[in-house]
């Protein structure tokens, strides 16, 4: 592949940001994971779900997700295979991997509006981890009746053993032990999603990251983040580098990349394969 000068300079800024930051705060999106493998269509959708794909018409995961199954059973038979592929499965491809090796020697922190738990797969430090909207491996009362979240890491891998023509055994159709209700994903769909105390604690851990280095160099690194959530990430990305002195932003996003042009000076965007970039930045990696 051929590039320009200008894309080498950005790659040069990116590396010399990363060694000289006294701080890092990756805030990752969709894109990133997409870039680590985790398509919902194509070949990994046929790999896993071609039989409700078969029977219902769909042609990707997304949209199995949303299909009214007649019954819980088969309910849960599409979500259990999914929950296990795309959240107890090692992603496809080591970009989260390299991401960590890039930035374990600093300070640093993520956010993040995936669900996948991929930053927690490749060892990034728990208590430097803020998931906003959910976890797959975690499940809530669909009603909710508390503010309590269940680990579902066991269940789901019996339900994927034990399925049977697309249904689960009625007794793993999984129920709140508090209220009998049926239990959902811990997802961030409605007015229903349980922020739970682990939530809060990553929240105020977050917070308190940010008022600790806001005057020291602080590097915000956006990764695939688009427009559906703009206003968890992206903006306040944007408020606090143009506010920050010493603050720089890096937006790494194929085909989506920007930058407002009030911090233009202080930052760099390329629109270009998330992972591509994060392995090419390994052969220089920060101190």
């Amino acid at each position: 592949m051929k590039y320009t000068t200008s894309f080498s300079e950005k790659i040069n800024s990116i590396k010399e940001k990363l060694e000289n930051a006294d701080a890092v705060v990756i805030g990752a999106g969709a894109g990133l994971s997409a870039s680590a493998g985790f398509t919902y269509e194509g070949e990994r959708f046929y790999g896993y779900f071609s039989d409700f794909g078969k029977k219902y018409g769909f042609k990707d995961m997304y949209t199995g997700g949303f299909y009214p199954y007649e019954t819980l059973e088969e309910y849960w038979a599409y979500w259990s295979r999914y929950i296990y592929i795309n959240r107890y499965m090692p992603a496809p491809k080591p970009i989260y991997d390299h991401l960590l090796s890039l930035i374990k020697n600093k300070e640093y922190f993520v956010i993040t509006t995936n669900v996948d738990h991929c930053f927690q797969k490749a060892g990034f430090d728990k208590e430097r981890l803020f998931y906003t909207q959910g976890d797959y491996g975690l499940f809530q009362c669909s009603e909710p009746c508390s503010k309590l979240t269940y680990d579902n890491e066991e269940i789901i891998k019996q339900m994927v053993r034990e399925q049977k023509d697309m249904k689960i055994p009625s007794e793993l159709v999984p129920k709140c032990p508090v209220c009998g209700k049926p239990m959902t994903m811990n997802l961030r769909a409605d007015d229903s999603f349980v922020e739970n105390e682990g939530w809060h604690r990553a929240e105020h851990r977050y917070g308190d990251f940010l008022n600790e280095h806001k005057d020291s160099n602080i590097l915000f690194i956006e990764l695939g983040v688009g427009y559906n959530t703009p206003g968890i990430i992206k903006y306040p990305f944007w408020q606090m580098t143009a506010q920050w002195e010493k603050a720089f932003y890096i937006c790494i996003n194929k085909g989506q990349a920007g930058v407002p042009d009030d911090i233009r000076e202080k930052s760099v965007y390329i629109n270009e394969d998330i992972g591509y970039i994060v392995k090419g930045l390994l052969t220089s990696p920060c101190k």
